[in-house]
């Protein structure tokens, strides 16, 4: 998931913009910087922004920032946590390549469960997971070289490992598959009214 939260919003016409919404957690650099890097070295063209999902990709029945303020209600209850990242994993069925979450699971997972409903709602065609995506839509013949691949820079990689959690990001997919950043909401504080 790549985006740009520098006016791209307001350059990209209405009907460019997809009826499909995400809520992440970006990864803030020197980690995000590398899994940047890595990400387009193992699947080359992509607009990577390292990130979590805290709600994977889905329509909305309301416009978004209705669907906005159930985010900013949760983000208040919500405290800031360290997400930790592990091993270099691989789902079966789609063979999307990512690091799996250790630390800051569970606060993820319950996130995840609090905002699924309302005006949130859907039903995700696979169970939550908190993961980090390195690779995904790969060649078959490919997949292996590219996993060996991830876990090999993976390994190589000597910085922090974890990060803190204290923002989660709105985004809407568009046309050209770009995500543009609708709203930010801070972990642990009250929305100002």
């Amino acid at each position: 998931m790549g985006s740009d939260a520098n006016g791209l919003l307001w350059r990209i016409p209405a009907q460019e913009r997809l009826n499909v919404y995400a809520l992440v957690i970006y990864i803030p650099d020197p980690l995000g910087r590398f899994l940047d890097d890595l990400r387009r070295e193992l699947a080359p063209g992509c607009n990577p922004h390292a990130h979590v999902s805290v709600l994977p990709p889905r329509p909305l029945r309301v416009n978004w920032q209705a669907a906005s303020g159930q985010v900013q209600a949760l983000g208040a209850d919500q405290q800031p946590f360290t997400v930790g990242l592990g091993e270099v994993r691989m789902f079966p069925v789609t063979n999307v390549i990512y690091l799996e979450v250790g630390p800051g699971h569970a606060e993820l997972e319950r996130m995840h469960d609090s905002l699924n409903g309302e005006a949130l709602q859907f039903q995700e065609p696979f169970v939550y997971h908190p993961h980090v995506t390195l690779a995904q839509e790969i060649a078959p013949d490919l997949v292996q070289a590219v996993h060996d691949l991830a876990r090999r820079r993976w390994q190589e990689y000597q910085g922090q490992r974890s990060f803190s959690a204290e923002r989660v990001a709105f985004v809407q997919n568009t046309m050209g598959n770009c995500w543009i950043d609708l709203a930010e909401v801070a972990l642990g504080e009250l929305p100002v009214r």
